[in-house]
């Protein structure tokens, strides 16, 4: 069966992003296209790496627009998709790659975002831990029509320490995470501070002390894991590259976990998982082997000097961060096998 697609936002990173991904799905026909302040061009002009789409017309985007498909990717700045999908008929399947639905707490995305809350959808990351017993997300999403994608950097950090917060290897009030990411996590809007000659050669520091948006996502999904409140210290940093995140994430250790039993327990979590990849004592993540992939690479250390646990993760932040979540949610949602489309490795060098 053939299901009808619409992308919202398609002229930007992440409705690209999906859009490159759907031209590769064989079960999804993207029908419509659609965008606001380039409304009417040639997708090709915007997006000229998606070849067999460059002659589509984008549309405005309305409810209209959207309505009538299948699914509806919403691909839209934070505060511009529940108006849209509140619009939208209940048995299409709506996944918002936006902030929107992501949050359970109104009081956290009013603090964080600065507006009224427009309610939670089930979090679209079908390997994320949900529950100290090991439950996983995806049971969440299958059958679904209303999904959240998590934010890129909730995606690195939530895949690197959920394990060990769902064991109870770490203690959960002294997690520290700091994530490097390429400027594409910015969005496609020029601004002075993503210019090449600004970002080339050089890295720094935002979001710093707490106030960075995706701190309550974190949480949030840390609390699930180990059921219980947790307490993140999250730093975000603006690497030189285009695309891809490099996340270290810290926890003390309980006493008496070493090396061993680390090992065991990510084995356990994700040795069965097609896209997540606990690699060989020796050796590390690198963000370029994840490029354009729905891959997550993994590894930890123990550092017995300081009694913590140390976890490094890289993701590509337009694919497995944002748009490989969206369609692999997606599958589970309409009841396909949960890698369609998704089988692309990383690409080198």
């Amino acid at each position: 069966m053939t299901y009808t697609a619409a992308v919202s936002g398609a002229t930007g990173y992440a409705g690209g992003e999906v859009l490159r991904l759907l031209c590769g799905h064989p079960e999804i026909e993207i029908a419509t296209v659609t965008a606001h302040s380039s409304a009417g061009q040639r997708l090709g002009a915007l997006q000229p790496h998606l070849h067999a789409l460059a002659d589509r017309e984008v549309v405005e985007t309305t409810a209209e627009n959207l309505a009538g498909h299948d699914v509806v990717f919403l691909a839209l700045p934070h505060g511009q998709s529940a108006d849209v999908a509140a619009q939208l008929p209940e048995n299409t399947v709506v996944i918002d790659a936006g902030a929107d639905h992501r949050l359970a707490s109104a009081e956290a995305w009013r603090a964080f975002y600065g507006s009224e809350h427009a309610g939670t959808w089930p979090y679209g990351l079908p390997e994320l831990i949900v529950s100290p017993e090991g439950s996983k997300q995806r049971d969440q999403l299958t059958g679904a029509t209303r999904i959240a994608v998590p934010g890129c950097y909730p995606t690195g950090s939530l895949l690197a320490l959920a394990p060990a917060v769902a064991a109870g290897l770490v203690e959960p009030q002294d997690i520290v995470i700091v994530s490097a990411s390429g400027t594409s996590g910015a969005g496609k809007s020029v601004k002075p501070h993503l210019l090449g000659a600004e970002t080339m050669g050089g890295m720094s520091p935002y979001g710093v002390g707490g106030g960075h948006r995706h701190t309550p996502e974190i949480e949030q999904g840390l609390g699930w894991a180990g059921g219980q409140d947790v307490s993140v210290s999250f730093t975000p940093t603006l690497a030189p590259m285009p695309r891809g995140i490099l996340t270290t994430a810290t926890a003390r250790l309980r006493s008496g976990v070493d090396a061993a039993r680390v090992r065991e327990v990510y084995d356990a979590a994700y040795g069965t998982e097609p896209f997540i990849h606990v690699l060989p004592e020796g050796q590390w993540p690198t963000t370029k082997a994840v490029t354009a992939s729905n891959h997550a690479v993994l590894q930890f250390a123990v550092d017995p000097h300081a009694g913590r646990l140390i976890v490094s993760a890289a993701i590509d932040n337009l694919t497995k961060g944002t748009a490989g979540a969206a369609v692999q949610s997606m599958n589970l949602a309409l009841g396909l096998p949960e890698t369609t489309g998704l089988t692309g490795q990383g690409i080198a060098p």
